[in-house]
């Protein structure tokens, strides 16, 4: 961006940035001011870095319809700010006005979408719409008794329960503060910080820069909301890192879009989800957390073990250490204590019994202070030290537009859906093909999430799942938080799930291969990834439930899965025999899904055979005498 809009851009990012701030010391204001303000701050900020045809001679009509576009979903906005408690207080009727000034702002968040992720998600919205308008002619089930503008105008615009509902007030107030959290942490050095950390942990090992990728992409993705610009982010380093020491490409580009998956499961933000679903259940954002903390680490070691497998068989080279910076390098403390003083802060802030959001404020604010103590210290140009500041809010302020946006998309969506009672009726037809077997239903729910996550951001889509299928889930009886945490891991796998694996298709663009060859890689690496959902409904101890002895039968059979499923998909060779290893292996992956102790116990037997032959195979080898020169 140059002159006046880079100027725009910046102005408006530093304004919103400021209003999550204060909003976050100070506390919300009421729901129908936070959220229209957050709103109308959002759009302006996306039309300003998203233009309309801005490398085109059309850009004159274009720069004058984003003005226009910009005063309307501000006043549409001030309107509704203005007039909260009336709107509130009376429930008014809408009047053409009211009509006009909803259709602006659906057709400009709408359009706002289109241009920051593409069509795929806006379409969506828009057949919500037309669904709500227009069911009634449809034939059959999906017919309902039909709802008219003025009607479907007072949900959406005149309430809080459509365009100004719960995500729209989730993404106002807690994700906004973790997404200026997060992005200042990135400017302020934490970025390089997480690589250099990364590098040091795996790099010397085994598949070491494929090993980088995935704590590097574990690390950002905690931070991001997005698997897509995760890879975007990382992969332009990882990935060129991996084929100059000679990996595939198609490896290489596999396992940056399986670990910048995983980074949106993993805690403490799960690609802004955790608030999302903390909300939508009625429950403490650490219930979330705690929950989602076991298949992580089982997602992790599974495609770390996976790496490893297949790095030793194919002789995959470790990273010079010349590439590497020296320990007492990574942990001086101009680099290290700003991000312990941003953790210490959010931590004490959350065990002092403050809101996520206010405790997310304490951690930017200790963050802040350190980063300035030290620039002091060292002296460096005032400027330089703004400069990383403001590029932190402008970034920060970017990921505002992409999660603003979609979840303002997603809410119109969701409020269509539960006015027209659609997701009930998908949801008891599912229920009915699997007649109350459970494990049948979570298998045609995990293929539906899969398919209707396509193409759209991890929040959007876990948003988008949760409305229609968990409710199938939770009416035969698995429990609410299984449910959602169930539909949110296939709604995140749909990002390298063929064939609109979004992950896939950016990472394969960096690494300059095919996608398809991509893809399959991508599914075998994250192999363990598409059953551990399953074992929240078989092991409530996965998600921390069902006490101590749950928690650990859980534990032992889910990393006796990952152990087997690992071995078998990266392939590991135990007897020299292909059939037999296989066989051996799937057998422990297989039984350790049984939910018993004994069959857990004859999982771990087999797997422990199968790793003592592979390793007596290894030593018979070491200690086999070389053959002489002739």
């Amino acid at each position: 961006m140059e002159g006046f809009r880079a100027k725009g851009a910046v102005g408006l990012a530093g304004l919103l940035g400021a209003f999550v701030l204060y909003t976050s010391a100070a506390g919300s204001f009421e729901s129908l001011v936070q959220r229209p303000v957050f709103l109308a701050l959002t759009v302006c900020l996306g039309l300003t870095l998203y233009p309309l045809w801005p490398q085109s001679r059309l850009r004159p009509l274009g720069l004058v319809l984003d003005i226009a576009a910009a005063l309307a979903t501000v006043a549409a906005c001030a309107y509704v700010a203005v007039n909260y408690q009336r709107i509130m207080e009376d429930l008014p009727w809408a009047q053409p006005h009211d009509l006009a000034m909803t259709a602006i702002l659906v057709l400009v968040v709408l359009e706002i979408s289109r241009r920051a992720i593409g069509l795929v998600f806006p379409l969506l919205v828009f057949a919500g719409l037309a669904y709500a308008l227009l069911g009634q002619y449809l034939p059959g089930a999906l017919s309902h008794r039909g709802f008219g503008p003025e009607f479907v105008t007072e949900t959406l615009f005149l309430g809080d329960l459509g365009i100004w509902g719960l995500l729209v007030g989730v993404a106002a107030t807690t994700i906004a503060a973790f997404v200026v959290f997060g992005a200042l942490i990135l400017n302020t050095g934490g970025g390089q910080t997480f690589i250099d950390l990364a590098m040091r942990l795996g790099g010397r090992s085994p598949g070491g820069a494929a090993k980088i990728a995935a704590i590097a992409s574990a690390l950002f993705g905690m931070m991001s909301g997005s698997a897509v610009a995760n890879v975007a982010t990382t992969g332009n380093f990882t990935i060129p890192l991996m084929k100059r020491l000679r990996y595939p490409a198609p490896f290489s580009g596999a396992v940056e879009a399986v670990a910048s998956t995983g980074g949106q499961i993993t805690p403490p933000v799960l690609g802004a989800a955790a608030f999302v679903m903390a909300e939508i259940l009625g429950v403490g954002y650490t219930v979330i957390l705690l929950a989602a903390l076991i298949p992580a680490i089982l997602f992790f070691a599974g495609m770390f073990l996976t790496i490893h497998v297949a790095a030793v068989r194919q002789g995959l080279g470790l990273v010079p250490e010349s590439e590497m910076l020296p320990w007492r390098e990574i942990v001086r403390l101009p680099r290290i204590l700003p991000l312990v003083a941003a953790l210490g802060g959010l931590a004490g802030g959350i065990l002092t019994g403050h809101s996520i959001q206010t405790a997310a404020f304490y951690g930017i604010v200790g963050l802040t202070a350190a980063f300035l103590a030290f620039a002091l210290l060292e002296r460096r140009p005032a400027r330089e030290v703004a400069g990383q500041l403001m590029r932190g809010l402008v970034d920060g302020g970017r990921g505002l537009v992409i999660i603003g946006v979609l979840l303002a998309g997603a809410q119109i969506l969701v409020s269509m859906i539960n006015l027209t009672g659609v997701g009930v009726a998908i949801s008891s037809a599912v229920a009915a093909v699997a007649d109350g077997h459970v494990l049948i239903l979570a298998v045609i729910v995990a293929g539906v999430c899969l398919v209707m996550g396509m193409g759209i951001p991890t929040t959007a889509a876990y948003v988008l799942v949760a409305a229609v299928m968990a409710p199938a889930l939770i009416a035969t009886g698995v429990p609410e938080l299984t449910s959602h945490m169930f539909v949110f891991y296939y709604a995140t796998l749909s990002v390298i799930t063929p064939p609109v694996c979004v992950g896939v298709f950016v990472a394969a663009g960096i690494a300059q291969t095919s996608w398809t060859r991509v893809a399959r890689e991508a599914l075998r690496l994250a192999s363990v990834a598409y059953v551990i959902p399953f074992l929240f409904i078989v092991y409530p101890g996965v998600l921390g439930d069902g006490g101590a002895t749950a928690i650990l039968h859980a534990l032992l059979t889910g990393g006796v899965f990952v152990v087997s499923a690992a071995l078998l998909f990266g392939g590991q060779v135990v007897s020299g025999v292909p059939w037999i290893d296989r066989g051996l292996l799937a057998a422990a992956a297989v039984l350790s899904l049984v939910h018993d102790w004994m069959s857990s116990l004859a999982a771990l037997v087999l797997l422990a055979a199968a790793v003592g032959v592979a390793v007596m195979r290894v030593n018979r080898g070491k200690r086999k005498p070389s053959r002489p020169a002739p």
